[in-house]
C-alpha cells in the first residue's frame, strides 16, 4: 500500500521562485538542534572510518586536500548518515524546488574544509563532473553546515541566474582555471556574486550550473559539510566514469536507477 502522506519541509513558496530565479536558495534551520548533534556524530565517525564503499578523493597533504578533505558516498558504510542522506524531508525540498516528479540520490559527500592550509574551492559549475546526458537539466545540491560559517570558514557564494549560461567546462579544482574564460566571448554577463554565511544545520541548495564558490578556512578548526546530490528521476547516464557510477552496472542513455540510486521523493497523485 503506497504511503500519500504530505512530507513537511521548510521550503516556502518565496524559496521556489527565488530558487528557479537565481539558481540557488538559503534555506535556514533545515535539521533540529537535537538532530544537528547526531549528525554531528555520525559524520565524524563516517569521515575517520576506512569504509568499504565510500571513498577519499585525496590523502592528507595532497593539492586537492588542501582544497577539500572530500569522501565520497559516506551512506554506503555509515547507516546514521543513510538516515540522513535518504532523509524524506531533504529529497522534498530538493523535488519542491525544481518541480520534478521525483527525486532520485546520486550520492553524498563529506566536505571537511581544514583549518590552517586551506585553499579557496574556486569558481565552478558540479554538473560538468557528473555522468549525465546535456539534455537532462536539473540535477542539483544540498550544502547542510554542521558549523556557522562566514567568509573565515569557507561559506558559500553564487553567481545569481549563472544556471543560464548552459554547461561549461570541468574546471580542476586543485590546479583552478578561471570559468568565466569559458563563457563564450570571455566574460559573463551576469550579476554580482552574493556570500550566503550560514548558522549550523541551515543549507542553500543550488542548481548543477550555477556558478558557486567556497572561501578558504582560516580558523583553527574544520568546517564540516554533509553534502547531497540528487537527480530528477529520468536523468540519462552518459556513460562516462565516475566514481559513484562505475561498476553499478549503468546503461549509457538509460535513465539512472537502481539500489545506489533509490526514489527518494515523488509527487502525491
Amino acid at each position: 500500500m503506497e504511503n500519500h502522506t504530505k512530507i513537511q519541509t521548510p521550503v516556502t513558496q518565496a524559496h521556489i521562485d527565488f530558487y528557479r530565479e537565481h539558481g540557488f536558495v538559503q534555506i535556514d534551520d533545515l535539521i533540529s538542534p537535537d538532530e544537528l548533534a547526531e549528525l554531528r556524530e555520525y559524520m565524524e565517525e563516517a569521515m575517520r572510518h576506512e569504509g568499504d564503499f565510500s571513498v577519499a578523493t585525496d590523502k592528507r597533504g595532497g593539492a586537492y586536500y588542501r582544497v577539500l578533505n572530500q569522501k565520497v558516498n559516506l551512506w554506503r558504510d555509515h547507516a546514521g548518515i543513510g538516515r540522513y542522506t535518504a532523509h524524506p524531508r531533504f529529497a522534498e525540498a530538493a523535488r519542491l524546488l525544481t518541480g520534478a516528479s521525483g527525486i532520485r540520490l546520486f550520492h553524498d559527500h563529506g566536505l571537511w574544509k581544514m583549518p590552517q592550509d586551506s585553499k579557496a574551492t574556486p569558481w565552478h559549475q558540479d554538473t560538468p563532473y557528473w555522468p549525465v546526458n546535456e539534455s537532462n537539466p536539473g540535477m542539483l545540491s544540498l550544502w547542510l553546515t554542521l558549523d556557522d560559517v562566514d567568509e573565515r570558514n569557507g561559506c558559500m557564494a553564487f553567481v545569481p541566474k549563472s544556471n543560464r549560461m548552459g554547461k561549461l567546462k570541468g574546471i580542476d579544482l586543485a590546479n583552478p582555471q578561471n570559468l568565466f574564460e569559458f563563457v563564450e566571448g570571455g566574460r559573463a554577463d551576469v550579476h554580482q556574486p552574493v556570500v550566503v554565511p550560514l548558522k549550523s544545520g541551515s543549507c542553500t541548495f543550488h542548481d548543477g550550473l550555477t556558478f558557486h564558490y567556497a572561501h578558504a578556512n582560516v580558523t583553527d578548526r574544520p568546517r564540516r559539510v554533509l553534502a547531497i546530490i540528487y537527480a530528477p528521476d529520468g536523468v540519462t547516464y552518459s556513460g562516462e566514469p565516475h566514481i559513484v557510477t562505475d561498476g553499478a552496472g549503468l546503461t549509457p542513455g538509460v535513465p539512472i536507477a537502481g539500489p545506489r540510486f533509490p526514489l527518494l521523493a515523488r509527487q502525491l497523485r
